[in-house]
């Protein structure tokens, strides 16, 4: 379970880029988290993996504080970031060694692991390539791959999708679905509300760093308009929120 308490965040003295958010991601539930492109979706993120700071409240990972206690924390989170662009020197399986290394999982367990899942996405025949040779999509794999690995209870992944092509969206999507069935957490940012629409149990809307809806589909629907798609309620709550400020 992923607890945010109060977060907010400034880049600027007196100018907040997350005002106040709260929000609970409970165990068993695919969350989507939306936003127009520079809401704080990211920021917001990069503060649950604690890569930034906090400046008001706290996030607690299954009772982890990710400040005072970031390494039991963020055992627990497996992150995919937006930018699939990291040690691009390393081969793919040195990559994925290093992060077994880590994560201290055992050889027997990581070779069986990393043949599965880098076959499942289609990297397999390139694990010896260094990652720089990769195309944006492979990239996106590889990462994707190293955080399934350590078999981390809480996924964050921030649009996971962007680059992948359909069968490893697919498998992505699939897995996804499986890991909220097992009782675990998965929290993920996308621009795709179709994909949203359908995956995703609850939805939450960020907006000029304010959560301005969390909910589901259903009751978005009640709220505004029956029969009406996400894509077509995200514009006109957003659309109201933009009125207001």
């Amino acid at each position: 379970m992923i607890e945010i308490k109060n977060i907010s965040k400034s880049y600027k003295k007196g100018t907040k880029v997350i005002n106040n958010i709260n929000l609970t991601i409970k165990d068993g539930e695919i969350f989507g988290f939306l936003g127009p492109n520079g809401a704080g979706k990211t920021t917001t993120i990069k503060m649950l993996t604690g890569i930034l700071e906090i400046d008001e409240g706290e996030i607690l990972i299954d009772g982890k504080n990710i400040q005072t206690a970031p390494i039991e924390a963020k055992k627990q989170i497996g992150f995919v970031s937006d930018n699939p662009d990291m040690f691009l020197k390393l081969k793919g399986i040195e990559y994925l060694n290093f992060i077994a290394d880590i994560y201290e999982i055992k050889k027997e367990i990581r070779e069986k692991r990393i043949q599965q899942l880098t076959k499942e996405f289609g990297i397999y025949e390139v694990l010896n390539d260094k990652i720089q040779s990769y195309s944006h999509g492979m990239r996106q794999k590889i990462i994707i791959v190293s955080v399934l690995l350590h078999t981390p209870k809480n996924w964050v992944l921030d649009e996971p999708l962007t680059g992948l092509d359909p069968e490893a969206a697919f498998n992505l999507k699939r897995k996804m679905k499986e890991h909220a069935k097992a009782n675990h957490s998965v929290f993920f940012s996308t621009h795709i509300l179709e994909i949203a629409e359908k995956l995703c149990d609850r939805i939450g809307i960020i907006h000029h760093g304010k959560l301005i809806f969390v909910g589901t589909h259903e009751e978005m629907k009640k709220e505004l308009k029956e029969n009406a798609s996400l894509e077509e309620l995200f514009m006109e709550i957003t659309k109201k929120d933009e009125k207001n400020n």
